[in-house]
């Protein structure tokens, strides 16, 4: 979930708000019909979605961490359904072009596969 963030945030500012900027770190050139403010919110959205992926793997780790791994097994399972979650709104929204949604389904995976409880 770290690289998911990464590469998500980094191909993010290349591919899309790179070209909307105007010497400025948050983008303003804000193509129609938007508005300034509908791409500063995008803007500030997309780095978002890293951010809480970076907290979502955090807490994995912690977790995986614990001697009593199982003890947290709900937790894992409720980060995994999230992510799966995710996975398939990436991949309906997107009709699958969006690389997204094969990512977030190996992030879920490897949470329910670690939870540590049968």
């Amino acid at each position: 979930m770290i690289l998911i963030g990464v590469v998500h945030s980094a191909l993010g500012e290349i591919l899309i708000f790179r070209r909307l900027r105007a010497g400025t770190i948050v983008p303003l050139l804000a193509p129609p019909p938007l508005r300034e403010r509908h791409l500063r919110i995008l803007w500030a959205n997309w780095h978002l979605c890293s951010v809480l992926g970076w907290a979502l793997a955090a807490l994995l780790i912690l977790f995986a961490m614990s001697p009593d791994l199982p003890a947290h097994a709900l937790h894992i399972r409720i980060i995994a359904i999230a992510t799966f979650a995710g996975a398939m709104l990436v991949l309906f929204a997107t009709k699958g072009r969006h690389p997204g949604w094969f990512g977030l389904l190996v992030a879920a995976g490897l949470a329910w596969l670690g939870q540590g409880a049968p």
